[in-house]
Parts: C-alpha cells; structure tokens; sequence
C-alpha cells in the first residue's frame, strides 16, 4: 500500500495500541505514532508493544500544539501518495485500508475517502454523513425537528441517515474527521489544516476546502471503523467544550457567514454562544 498512517496522540490510554495494531492488521507498513505530551503513559506502552515492529515510528512533543499543528508538522517528511489520517481511539475493521484506497483510485476527482464510523455499541456516529452546518440545517438539528427530514426535505438537518444495507461509495460534504484517507499532494497543496482551529471543524474546514477547490468527499460505506469517542477530550473537558464552539464560530464566520444577512449572521453567532452557556455547567461538572 502507498499509504502513510498519522495518529496524532494525546492520552488515549491502552486505545493507541488498539489502533496502531488494527492499522497494522489492514496491511499499512508505515505507520507515524505523533505524541502531543501525554501524561497517561500511553507512547511508552506503544513503544514496548510495538518495539520489534519496524513499520511503527514514534515521535514525542515537548508541548501539545493541538491537531492541525501536528499534522502540518509532519507533512513535508511524507512521501506516500495517500494519508491516512486516523484518531488513537479510533479503530478500522479488516480490509477497510485497501477499500478506500480503492474508492479514491476509481475516481479522480476525489481527495478525501471516509468510512462508516461506528461506536464501539455498533451504533452509526452522526458525523459519518453530514451535510455543512448552514444557520437552517443547524436550527432544525439542535431542535429535533431533524427527525422528520426524511419524510419532510425542508426539515433536514446536518447529518444524514444511512441505510443499514448501504454498500455504494457516494460524493458528500463531509464525512467523520475520525478517520480520513486523503490524496497527499492535495492536503500539501492546500496548506494542510488551518491551525486557528484548536480542536473541533477543522476537519469539516478541510472538506468545505476541497470541495472549493473542485474535489470530491467520498463517503464509502463498505469500509468501516469503530470510534470510541471523546477519550482523548476527558482530561481536559471544560477547554474542549470550548474549543468545540470556537470551532463552529470560526467554521460559520470563514465559509458562511457572508451568505447572509446581518440579522441571520447576529442570530447564528449568538446561539453558538447560547448553546456553550446552556451546556457548560454539565461539562464542568465532569471535571
């Protein structure tokens, strides 16, 4: 496979080891582990697992840049004609490496191939579909009424529901940021991730920018990978919950915002804000 594995790391516990194996486990030989200071002890324990394992390299911050940094950072020294860019508690099912590769070697005009991302109940996450959070889109999500958008179009929200037997590889918005293969020299020549971004939409920033500069998002159901969500985000939850909503607030200014009038855009900016209030002291008091 012409394919490097980027996991960028932060406290994921013995999950890391769980995601370097199953990347092994697809065929992928060149698999770069980028710790961003963990202090859970989760690089050494990669490290000893994997120490005869000649295909798994590690490499340890001094300081948590974030994400985006950490991939950028790491751009220039890659080779391989496809990245697969993939969270440490995320995990792909057999032969899921070799299918999207395949989907993105059918068509050319795609950049960037997700899978059908799982949580560990075997439930489909709501971002392995999803349409760009337009003010509509985002009003009918946060107030249910998405639920109807199947029966009712005009109801629709952000994400979209899949089939149970779905197996067709289709052109999206965008697809899970949990796990993304992507054509290298694409993401090297749009700049990589936007680093504003400290955690949370730069993933969706990514696809709107594909998709802007004439590219395809491919979402290929028959691929599949099991997500156990949040652990990287639960020693720092408050900080997360934050960065979550700098996130859509920057997303919507950036991509969005000039689209509408200044009462929408007044409206959008000051629900993201709302919505941060309403669900704050839930988070904090997770810690």
């Amino acid at each position: 496979m012409d394919v490097t594995a980027l996991v960028i790391n932060y406290n994921a516990g013995n999950l890391l080891c769980d995601c370097v194996q199953s990347l092994l486990d697809n065929g992928i030989e060149d698999i770069r582990v980028i710790d961003n200071a963990s202090t859970d002890g989760s690089l050494a324990r990669l490290e000893k697992h994997f120490a005869d394992t000649a295909g798994v390299k590690t490499f340890a911050n001094n300081d948590n840049p974030g994400f985006g940094p950490a991939i950028n950072a790491a751009l220039p020294q890659i080779q391989s004609r496809f990245l697969l860019i993939i969270n440490p508690d995320c995990t792909l099912l057999p032969a899921a490496g070799a299918t999207l590769i395949a989907a993105l070697e059918e068509n050319e005009r795609a950049a960037l191939a997700g899978p059908l991302v799982r949580d560990p109940r075997g439930q489909v996450e709501a971002a392995t579909n999803r349409r760009f959070a337009t003010p509509w889109r985002a009003l009918m999500a946060f107030s249910g009424l998405a639920r109807l958008g199947q029966r009712h179009p005009a109801l629709q929200g952000v994400a979209v529901p899949i089939a149970d037997d779905a197996q067709q590889v289709i052109p999206v918005e965008a697809t899970s940021g949990a796990c993304m293969l992507l054509r290298t020299g694409v993401i090297r020549t749009l700049g990589g991730f936007d680093e504003a971004y400290g955690l949370h939409c730069e993933d969706l920033d990514l696809m709107f920018r594909l998709h802007q500069a004439g590219h395809e998002v491919l979402f290929v159901p028959a691929a599949t990978a099991v997500h156990e969500q949040g652990v990287s985000s639960a020693s720092r939850p408050r900080w997360v919950h934050r960065q979550k909503h700098l996130g859509m607030a920057r997303f919507f200014n950036q991509h969005l915002a000039d689209q509408y009038a200044w009462p929408v855009v007044a409206l959008v900016r000051t629900g993201i804000w709302l919505r941060w209030a309403v669900t704050w002291p839930l988070v904090a008091l997770r810690g």
